[in-house]
Formats: C-alpha cells, structure tokens, sequence
C-alpha cells in the first residue's frame, strides 16, 4: 500500500517478451497488483510475465488484440474488481520508470486531485532524450487536445504514464472510450467530462530498447478525427446538457454570428464585383456580426479555461 491506498499498475503488453519480466521486476514493493494485459501477442509475453514469478502478477490473456486503449481499460476494470485504489498505467517496455511512481500518486493521496500524468516537456533535459518526431507530434497535439479536452492546464496527452483514482474510473463511461492508439486523448475528454481534477506531474523522457508499432501518418488522421467528435461531445455534455453554462451560450452565439457574418460577407463581395459598391448598410451587417461573434468565442474560451477542473 501507498499511503493506505492499494495501488494497482496496469501493463499493457504487446510482443514484450523481451521488456516484461524487467517491468515486473523492478515494481515497487507499495504496488499491491499487477495486472499485465497480453493483447494477442505473438510471441511468449505471458508465460514470460508468469514466470518472474511474483504473487502480485495477475495476468489477462486477450483473445483478440483490442489495441493500447481497450488493454488499459480492461486492466482498470481488473484492478478494480481487486479492489484497487489508484490505479497507474505501467507500459511492458519498460520505458516508465517506477521511480517516479510516488510524484504520480502523491497528488492523488495528499491533495484531493484524481488524475495525474507524465509530462516530458517541463524542462529542458526532457527534450534531450526524446526522438524528434515524437516531440514535435506531442506539441503539435497537446493544443489540439487542450481545445478538444478542455483541460488547459494539461500538456504532453500522448503520455501514458498516468494515475487514476477509483472514484474518477466509476464515474467514467468505460466502454464509450476509444480503444486505439487514440486513447489517451479520449480518455481526457470523458475525464473532463466527468470533471475530474486532474495534474501534470515533470517526468523526463525515457526512451531505451522498446520498439513503438504505431504509424504515424495512420494515427494522425484518427485522432484529428476523435478530438473533433470529442469537442463537440464535451460541449453538448458538460457545457449545455449537465448545465447550460454561460460557455455554451457565448460559444454557439457567437459561433452562430460569426457564420452569418462570413456568408452574409461573401454575399455581398459576390454581389458587388465590377461596378456596383456595397453600401454603407451592407458592410455594417456583415462586419457587426463578425465582430461581435469573435468576440463572444474569445470569451467562451477564456471561461472554459477557467472552468478546468483543477
């Protein structure tokens, strides 16, 4: 136990034979389960993860490879049933390093938050580790997903390395959050959702003999996808249907205005090309609306960033 809390690490696993009696062995001795999660691998990931031998070992075997995200959700929904009180996702790669276990779960157990994650991109020697590509697409997609999530506060959502509290994990809707490589970026929309709060904790980079099977020009159009169904889900949900904040109402007036402002615009250039000169009227009522619309979701923005759930 961690600060009388029972800890339970998820391990997705896929292929690891190689990585996942290294993760095993260097868990904790305050981690109270460990639930490994052999997604259809094909080489001998579970008997390797069975034969380290150690009694907190739980081990699920999928009968079909569910992707990153639907491993992680079944181990939360194991740990769980064992009676976990954190749950942290621990990758089979060994790329997490359980040293900082205790700076993610110190924020659960002392300060009321219930979901913290690994953030690479606090200080400089975080950047020295990491590949370049994998930086760029992390910054590139952290202010997709701040827009997206509504978590403001949040940087670096690619990172798994997270914490989860049980309260947070019953008020989630397990089975709607995507499965895929995607996963991540799902699961902080629901959590916000669900408002819970949530920390980044600095974690540097660590990047050693795994080998990462997504692809990128795959897994891009997905999640660009996802956060944009993901935004408007979390408008409808939290913002009009839980209450109809003062964030909904700025953001679909002046959504609403600066559309009609733009095609009334259009219109009007349509109309005057060659000889004719749009009038003085005709200006005002495309430019008013544009203005007042832009300035409306500007307001929206800063009142959902303040309704981060921190």
């Amino acid at each position: 136990m961690y600060k009388g809390k029972k800890i339970a690490a998820v391990v997705p696993a896929y292929n690891e034979s190689k990585l996942i009696g290294k993760t095993i062995i260097t868990m904790p001795d305050f981690v109270d389960f460990i639930v490994v999660i052999n997604d259809r691998s094909t080489d001998d990931t579970s008997a390797r993860a069975r034969a380290v031998g150690d009694p907190r070992v739980v081990v699920i075997d999928h009968e079909k490879n569910t992707g990153v995200g639907g491993s992680i959700m079944d181990g939360h929904e194991r740990a769980l049933a064992l009676g976990a009180d954190i749950n942290v996702v621990m990758a089979g790669d060994a790329q997490m390093d359980p040293a900082y276990l205790p700076a993610l779960l110190d924020p659960i157990c002392d300060d009321g938050y219930e979901f913290t994650k690994a953030n690479r991109f606090f200080s400089r020697t975080s950047f020295a580790n990491m590949p370049v590509v994998r930086m760029l697409g992390s910054v590139a997609l952290s202010f997709a997903t701040k827009v997206a999530s509504g978590y403001w506060n949040l940087f670096d959502p690619q990172n798994g390395y997270t914490a989860l509290a049980r309260p947070a994990l019953l008020r989630l809707n397990v089975a709607a959050v995507a499965r895929g490589y995607e996963f991540e970026n799902d699961l902080l929309i629901w959590l916000n959702i669900a408002n819970v709060r949530a920390k980044d904790v600095p974690v540097p980079a660590s990047y050693g003999e795994e080998v990462s099977t997504m692809r990128i020009h795959r897994v891009a159009p997905r999640i660009a996808s996802l956060l944009f169904r993901g935004f408007w889900r979390r408008m409808l949900l939290k913002h009009v249907l839980a209450s109809f904040s003062a964030v909904a109402l700025l953001f679909f007036t002046g959504l609403f205005l600066v559309l009609l402002g733009s095609a009334w615009g259009i219109w009007v250039l349509a109309e005057t090309l060659g000889p004719p000169v749009a009038t003085t009227g005709s200006v005002l009522l495309c430019v008013g609306p544009l203005l007042t619309g832009t300035h409306m979701l500007l307001s929206a923005l800063t009142l959902d960033i303040q309704s981060t759930p921190d």
